[in-house]
């Protein structure tokens, strides 16, 4: 970018930036200094599971409300309009499905990883593919967090890139590091605070430097910026109601149902009935997040219309474009620039610390400890923090790869999250839902959703199909004399565009269908194979691995019929007396308990005897 339209941070910018971090280390101290000092590793990555609704919450905000949403949304909404705002539709069942379904199963087996279920469900090869899975993804997704912000504040202020990597990456490793789980979530809760006040003030200053809320509105509807409902069930087509309202939703559970970052969140949550709360507590708080970053958009445009900033930014890149115009409406009023930039990393940081902790949960609760069960909890604790420090370490590496992205941050991380999220998402509904399926089943199901999810992902890159045209930036460019006219304008020029044809056809599917595709791959190849190798038995079935939802579904048939087809799931009540689990009076084994003390005394009980009985019955299919 030209030195002479950099945009400068002042002292008392500076400052701020550096109370944010100053104060995210100090939660990290004051938790490894206070209460059990960090010592065990049920504190280091359960927060001793003591964690009332309101700050799990407001870490599940922190964690999916990254860098990447504050930058990436808005960045959006100016190029393509406000068709993305329909995602907010997919959080409706996105939260009631993990609330309903995931959470009950996952927490009454008072597990540490996410994926001990699998091996609960399936086999330890299982577990151990779906944690290797979650790592990749993990790791990758880390880079463009720590490496979008840091880009984007070099290329409009001259800020050092690889100091803002580094100051990044190095305060969250030292602060999970040291604090543990209950450092991360805190500091998710005052990270949140500051990205909505971070947020809240560009859109005041945006729309009073614009001319105030009925010019903003004129300018973004004479643009064309305001989207309708689209129907268009075109899958290919990137943004249609479908996309973002359908596919959006298996995103969402992708990221909310099974993601060790957001299972470890409700598990180390007091009661179930927290865990089901702080559920809920997302929503409103989601969409309030996603109402402030389009608006922040729909002000961009209102603000810039007519006008091209690219070549004094010296990129082409639409997310640097967002720190512009915050650079910009905010120059000259000292301190509002620097509580963006820590907005900015504030979703950075917590978003990275997530990612942090839930990694070294994974890697030691799934690959370490089955190996060496005689180690002492000391050794435990300390090689758990080795291991989220090694992590951030890695994450640094990473942001250095993200820049040969060539994608939008916005839609290379849902990619991420549709590629390899996905499959995982599939893995776990095969297990949930579908007694017969068998541990080879899952494993060719896994495989086969991989394959398929990065063939789609690496061949839509490398034909760059699944890229969508830029509205006209100008206010008037496409408002004709009426609406009949704009209508008519609009299916011309679509019907004037070549569409691909055979596999590039096939590359053009939207990336928001990529999380239910794969998911649905893995079901379908794992419910074949599992009756091709012989579907397992539902005396096999550990106890409290099922939830019965073809039960459900199927509620109209009699009861022989069900039991035929193993949609009845008691859940251990077919099983013998000396296999039974102790008091396990529940039919469904989900029915919410009267009260929650006495469902998790069950449950610690219960659960000893799901772990032998695995061992004595797993399937050799």
């Amino acid at each position: 970018m030209d030195p002479s339209n950099q945009k400068h941070f002042t002292i008392v910018d500076y400052v701020i930036f550096g109370v944010l971090l100053a104060a995210s280390m100090g939660i990290g101290l004051y938790h490894a200094l206070s209460g059990g000092r960090q010592r065990t590793t049920q504190e280091f990555l359960m927060a001793d599971r003591s964690m009332s609704c309101l700050p799990v919450s407001l870490s599940l905000i922190a964690s999916f409300q990254s860098a990447v949403a504050i930058i990436g949304v808005p960045a959006e909404i100016y190029t393509h309009g406000t068709q993305y705002w329909f995602i907010g539709c997919a959080y409706i069942l996105g939260l009631l499905i993990p609330a309903h379904v995931f959470i009950p199963v996952l927490y009454r087996l008072r597990l540490s990883s996410a994926y001990q279920y699998l091996e609960l469900r399936f086999s330890k090869a299982v577990r151990i593919c779906g944690t290797l899975t979650f790592i990749f993804q993990t790791v990758i997704y880390m880079g463009v967090c720590v490496y979008t912000p840091a880009f984007a504040l070099n290329a409009v202020t001259g800020f050092e890139l690889w100091g803002a990597v580094l100051a990044t990456g190095l305060v969250c490793t030292l602060y999970t590091t040291i604090g543990g789980l209950k450092a991360v979530i805190w500091t998710d809760v005052f990270q949140t605070l500051v990205m909505f006040a971070g947020q809240l003030a560009v859109i005041v200053v945006g729309v009073l430097q614009t001319g105030g809320v009925s010019e903003v509105w004129r300018k973004v509807y004479e643009g064309n910026r305001i989207s309708g409902l689209d129907l268009n069930p075109d899958p290919t087509e990137r943004h249609t109601f479908w996309t973002l309202g359908v596919g959006g939703v298996f995103l969402m559970l992708a990221l909310y149902g099974v993601n060790q970052a957001q299972v470890q969140r409700y598990l180390s949550a007091r009661t179930e009935k927290e865990a089901v709360r702080s559920c809920y507590m997302v929503f409103p708080s989601l969409q309030l997040a996603l109402a402030l970053s389009c608006v922040m958009g729909l002000v961009m445009f209102a603000r810039y219309c007519g006008e091209d900033h690219y070549d004094k930014l010296g990129t082409s890149s639409r997310d640097a474009m967002v720190i512009y115009f915050v650079m910009d409406m905010l120059q000259g009023l000292p301190g509002l620039p620097g509580l963006f930039v820590a907005c900015l990393f504030s979703a950075a940081l917590s978003t990275i610390s997530s990612a942090f902790n839930s990694l070294a949960t994974v890697t030691m609760e799934d690959l370490i400890k089955p190996h060496f069960p005689a180690m002492s909890e000391a050794k435990a604790t300390l090689l758990s923090k080795a291991l989220a420090m090694s992590y951030g370490l890695l994450c640094l590496a990473m942001a250095y790869l993200t820049h040969l992205m060539g994608d939008s941050v916005l839609q290379v991380a849902l990619k991420i999250f549709g590629m390899v999220g996905g499959p995982i998402l599939g893995l776990f509904c095969l297990g949930l839902f579908f007694p017969w399926a068998n541990s080879t089943g899952a494993l060719t199901g896994l495989g086969a959703g991989l394959a398929m999810a990065f063939w789609v992902g690496i061949g839509s890159i490398v034909t760059r199909s699944s890229g969508a045209r830029p509205l006209p930036p100008h206010c008037r460019a496409v408002l004709l004399s009426d609406n009949t006219t704009i209508v008519i304008h609009t299916a011309l020029s679509n019907i004037t565009l070549s569409r691909p044809s055979g596999l590039r056809r096939f590359y053009s599917l939207s990336y928001m269908w990529y999380s239910a595709f794969n998911c649905f791959t893995v079901i379908l190849i794992g419910l074949i194979v599992s009756f091709l190798t012989g579907p397992m038995k539902e005396d096999d079935v550990t106890p409290g691995t099922i939830y019965p939802l073809l039960g459900k579904l199927l509620c109209f048939l009699p009861e022989h019929m069900k039991k035929k087809l193993c949609c009845v799931t008691p859940l251990g009540h077919t099983l013998s007396a000396q296999q039974r689990p102790p008091q396990h009076k529940e039919s469904n084994g989900l029915t919410h308990s009267q009260d929650d003390r006495t469902s998790h005394e069950e449950t610690d009980r219960f659960l000893p005897e799901a772990h032998a009985f695995l061992v004595e019955h797993e399937t050799t299919v």
